[in-house]
This record gives structure tokens, sequence and C-alpha cells, in this order.
């Protein structure tokens, strides 16, 4: 018989810790006593008592375990105030992060506006400076064209002269 089968169908038993005759039982104090305290849904829960009690013994425990005392309507007052406490300062600090991100979310977007700004004039320098560039090239290069003919208008009117002065020696 296992030790679990004997303790469940009775309310007090006593149990030798030693293998001993009942005379030698009955010589020695050493045993232990198992009382069923109480059944509840999730189990049961026993008492162990190692030596018998004594009439002038004193109990150091209580054999029932203490019941939560009731709670004031002060402390539930209290309890509730600093719940409130407790929620008031999350919310603060939420609303702080939540400030804290619009800041930035300002800052990077002021930033951007301000590269975005600064790119665009920048392109627009730039593509001033190409543009007068091309027109100084342009220029250049029409001044240049502009000698160019000039200089054969010349040698075409020596050409010229020199044709109707070779005509007018041959005449």
């Amino acid at each position: 018989m296992s030790f679990s089968a004997e303790v469940r169908p009775r309310r007090a038993l006593s149990v030798s810790l030693c293998p001993q005759t009942d005379s030698e039982h009955s010589k020695s104090e050493t045993y232990i006593q198992v009382k069923e305290l109480n059944k509840r849904a999730s189990g049961q829960a026993f008492e162990v008592i190692l030596r018998p009690s004594t009439p002038d013994a004193k109990v150091d425990f209580p054999l029932s375990p203490n019941r939560k005392r009731e709670t004031s309507l002060d402390e539930i007052k209290k309890k509730l105030e600093a719940a409130e406490g407790r929620r008031r300062s999350h919310e603060a600090e939420v609303l702080k992060q939540l400030a804290e991100k619009r800041e930035h979310e300002k800052e990077v977007i002021q930033k951007a506006i301000e590269e975005s700004c600064n790119f665009s004039k920048q392109a627009q320098e730039k593509l001033t400076q190409k543009m007068e560039a091309n027109k100084e090239n342009r220029s250049a290069r029409m001044a240049a064209l502009n000698e160019k003919f000039k200089e054969k208008d010349k040698k075409l009117q020596e050409v010229r002269k020199n044709k109707e002065a070779i005509k007018e020696t041959e005449n």
C-alpha cells in the first residue's frame, strides 16, 4: 500500500518513518502525523505533525492559513489615488513623447524644405552659368565666322581687282 493511498481516504493518520514494530513505536516518540485540512478545487491540503502535541506545547503556526483582512475605505481610496497618479504620469509621458516626435518631424520637414530650396537655387545658378557660357561661345563663333567671311570678301575683292587689271592690260 502506497503512502498516498493511505492518506487520502482518512482524516487523520499516523505513519512511521522507520520500520519499527508496534512495541518499538510505543517506546519511540518519532513519527509523522498527517491531517487533511480541507478539500479544495485545486487539490487537497495536509498538515504534517512531526511529534505528538503535548498539552503544554505552544503552537508556532496557525492550523489554517490567515484570511485576507478586509480593506478599509481609506485604503481603497489611497489605492485609487495612487492608480490615478500612475495613470496621469503615464499619460503625461506619452504626451511628452508625442510632442517630441512631432517636434522632430517638424525639424525634419524644415530641413527637407531648406535643402530643396538650396538645391533649386544651385540648379538655377548652374543653368544660368551654362546659358551665359553657351551665349559667349556662340558670340565668339559668330565673330570668328564674320571675320572669316570678311577675309574671304577681301580676297574676292583683290581677285576681282586683279582680274579687271589683267583685262585692262590685255585690251
